[in-house]
């Protein structure tokens, strides 16, 4: 491994006590790795159903009260997915970190997070004006929040394979 500091940073983590407690114990990996799952169920399942709605599916169901209940939940899928995937990555982060396939999972996460902060200043500030028909800019960002996250869980799984 080269001797730069990041470097050092990731192989340290990955040396440490969490580190060898992931790769040591025959029940603890999975258990994380089921969890980090469960996570991202909970994150995109409920992004996916959001940014469908707006979109224009089940126009049916009112969209201010479908985000009262799906933000929230996607807000703990993303908390449970992002720790769990940390407990993940400590077992091998001095090889994982120079995965592309992860590398895009983070840069396609970072993305979907400043569509988030996009969303939120500027079509949801109005979102008590709509009328039954999500305007074109939430539209645009749920479009791009499914291609992300979508994306972003596409990434994740092909890191086994990299």
């Amino acid at each position: 491994m080269e001797d730069q500091p990041a470097a050092l940073i990731f192989l340290a983590l990955q040396e440490s006590a969490l580190g060898h407690l992931m790769r040591a114990s025959p029940a603890l990996y999975p258990a994380v790795e089921i969890l980090h799952i469960m996570g991202f169920v909970l994150l995109v399942g409920a992004i996916t159903a959001l940014d469908l709605r707006l979109l224009g599916l089940a126009r049916t169901i009112p969209i201010q009260p479908l985000a009262h209940l799906l933000l929230p939940l996607s807000r703990v899928g993303f908390i449970i997915a992002v720790a769990m995937g940390f407990l993940l990555f400590s077992a091998d982060a001095a090889h994982v970190v120079r995965n592309p396939a992860f590398q895009a999972k983070l840069l396609l996460i970072v993305a979907a997070l400043i569509n988030i902060v996009i969303a939120h200043t500027w079509p949801w500030r109005r979102i008590a004006k709509w009328e039954g028909e999500a305007p074109t800019g939430a539209k645009a960002t749920a479009l791009a929040s499914l291609v992300l996250w979508l994306s972003a869980l596409t990434a994740g799984r092909l890191i086994a394979y990299f």
